[in-house]
């Protein structure tokens, strides 16, 4: 009979205990919208009886999950585009051009902000804000999105550009490319696999964020999914199974991007 050394099944043993440990709490959830308030009360770990698809409704409908769906992602998408635009632009300025001292300069500044807490510039971005007369907008969030991720996504695409080779930007000189021409004909094309998980972790840092959401927009037909779960108490009377399925509506973009761009985040993950 073969025997297994234990340095190979104890690593496995670990994947599969963490993998478990994890998806433990999803799978709960999911049993858990399918159930009355009753069943859920009663016997918080059984399967329910029935199939109870009216708490999707009741939480789509009844808590205004709909609107508070679109408005997470319409702002979680616009801020991670612009972020992933600008960090491309900035980081290639940085990695091509030659700013004499200026561009050092502006890493060393990039590399602080990114120590810079977050909740230390919430009143400084709440007045700025009320200045402008962007509270209560959906910019309001969008700015300060872009804003924070702005310097990570800069260092991340500055790493992957650092691999490509000079000759490429050459041979599009020599085709009469422009600079703008160079970034997105040449630059955009290669680097398009990394950029896909780069454009991920924003989406999902702005997806999940809250000090912020709950802060700058507090006008209801503006809030974002993230906020909403406190108030669902309220909204709901207590109804847990519509709180669970209101939980999984926020999963559905998560999933839907990994779906569609697995295989470039694979492919960035080998290169």
């Amino acid at each position: 009979m073969k025997r297994f050394p234990l340095r190979r099944v104890l690593p496995h043993t670990v994947i599969v205990i963490y993998i478990g440990l994890s998806l433990f709490p999803l799978v709960w959830v999911l049993n858990s919208s399918f159930k009355t308030n009753k069943e859920i009360i009663a016997s918080p770990w059984s399967f329910p009886e029935q199939l109870l698809l009216s708490n999707y409704w009741n939480a789509w409908t009844g808590a205004h999950v709909s609107q508070y769906f679109m408005n997470s992602l319409l702002i979680s998408l616009v801020s991670a585009f612009a972020t992933l635009c600008l960090g491309t632009s900035t980081s290639y300025a940085l990695t091509r051009m030659k700013f004499f001292r200026s561009s050092q300069r502006i890493k060393q500044l990039l590399m602080l902000a990114l120590l810079v807490p977050v909740g230390s510039l919430l009143v400084p971005m709440y007045l700025l804000l009320r200045d402008l007369h962007l509270y209560n907008t959906p910019l309001a969030l969008i700015l300060p999105y872009i804003t924070m991720g702005l310097p990570l996504t800069v260092f991340m695409v500055n790493a992957f550009l650092k691999l490509i080779p000079n000759e490429l930007e050459e041979a599009g000189i020599m085709d009469g490319l422009s600079i703008y021409g160079l970034l997105l004909r040449v630059i955009v094309p290669i680097t398009l696999p990394p950029l896909v998980p780069v454009f991920m972790l924003d989406f999902l840092s702005n997806w999940n964020e809250f000090m912020m959401a709950n802060l700058f927009l507090t006008k209801e037909k503006f809030r974002t999914l993230p906020v909403s779960m406190v108030a669902f108490y309220d909204q709901l009377n207590m109804n847990y199974g519509s709180l669970c399925a209101a939980i999984m509506f926020s999963l559905i973009p998560v999933v839907l991007l990994y779906v569609i761009l697995h295989k470039r985040i694979i492919a960035s993950v080998k290169a």
